[in-house]
């Protein structure tokens, strides 16, 4: 997805906005529509469980972890304790339903990545979310005390970085994708199409109001909560003297709000890594509620240049990092 162009006058991107906000309406819906029915658009379940090397890693686990937190089983077909824990693994990737997806690594033919991880002794079980690996337990554990491992793991990737996990369709093995057809138009268009035309007039008071009035009947609307995330940002730096904030940023980097400002002005200027850079900084030299707001304007700036922006990916990895 190309980056979103914003200005304090509140000329936006408005074709880049919509369709980038369509796409993600339908993989929303696809996901709603999977859970109902059973089908469309999901994995097959055999996509929760898959074999990892070292050529693979990347693709299948570091990539993955931006959308789905990977749990890792290092094994090998010598050890007794493996046979055991391993179907039980596979057993919870399914039960999960898409919550994690488990990769499974033989530390006979992949003695690099066991070497990364540090793997002392096996089994041993990591997580790898957003990028960052996370040491989850070793050995056969038993199964309560694993799924309470899994169901933090789970909380922490939903919280902290906004990973859902993905949709699975039990009826997808060995199926042909479905063309979905064309969607038909929503009750809400005649308000969201308000919504734009007041931010392509710099009316950011009626487009938030717009996109609320959407939200308090359809609160899971995901135009409307993206355009009003866009016009509220827009709304922060109404007013802000742009060299006055980036002074006092410069001077206090400990002043977490004048940080927080500073990457709002980033983001509307359209240097999205130096506003995702300047508060991943600032989550990792604070603590407690200063912590926490930094994270949480991060978190926010990321729904405002989308989700599927690579920049976005990166950004996750190094947050992930400096909480971890």
């Amino acid at each position: 997805m190309q980056p979103r162009n914003m200005s304090m006058s509140g000329v936006v991107d408005l074709a880049a906005v919509k369709a980038a906000q369509e796409a993600k309406s339908k993989a929303e819906q696809a996901r709603a529509e999977q859970a109902r029915t059973g089908g469309g658009g999901a994995v097959p379940p055999s996509s929760l469980v898959i074999d990892v090397g070292e050529a693979d890693f990347e693709s299948a686990v570091l990539q993955r972890s931006a959308e789905v937190p990977v749990v890792i089983d290092f094994w090998a077909e010598w050890c007794e304790p493996c046979k055991q824990l391993s179907p039980l693994l596979e057993r919870l990737a399914a039960e999960y339903s898409g919550r994690f997806v488990l990769a499974k690594i033989d530390v006979d033919a992949n003695q690099m990545l066991m070497q990364q991880f540090g793997v002392q002794g096996i089994p041993a079980v990591f997580a790898v979310v957003a990028g960052q690996a996370l040491p989850l337990f070793q050995g056969a554990a038993p199964e309560e005390q694993i799924r309470g491992t899994l169901d933090q793991l789970i909380q922490v990737a939903e919280e902290r970085f906004g990973l859902t996990g993905i949709a699975v369709d039990p009826e997808a093995e060995g199926q042909a994708p479905v063309e979905e057809d064309e969607a038909p138009a929503g009750p809400y268009d005649a308000l969201l199409e308000a919504a734009v035309q007041a931010l392509d007039a710099g009316d950011l008071d009626g487009a938030v109001q717009a996109y609320k009035n959407v939200l308090s009947d359809d609160p899971g609307n995901t135009e409307a909560k993206l355009g009003l995330g866009q016009a509220q940002l827009l709304q922060r730096v109404q007013g802000l003297d742009p060299q006055q904030v980036r002074k006092d940023a410069a001077e206090k980097p400990a002043d977490v709000p004048a940080q927080i400002a500073a990457a709002d002005l980033d983001l509307v200027g359209g240097h999205v890594e130096d506003a995702f850079g300047r508060l991943v900084e600032t989550v990792g030299r604070t603590a407690g509620e200063d912590r926490d707001a930094a994270r949480v304007r991060l978190l926010e700036l990321f729904e405002v240049v989308g989700a599927d922006d690579p920049r976005v990916t990166t950004a996750r990895t190094a947050l992930a990092r400096v909480l971890f």
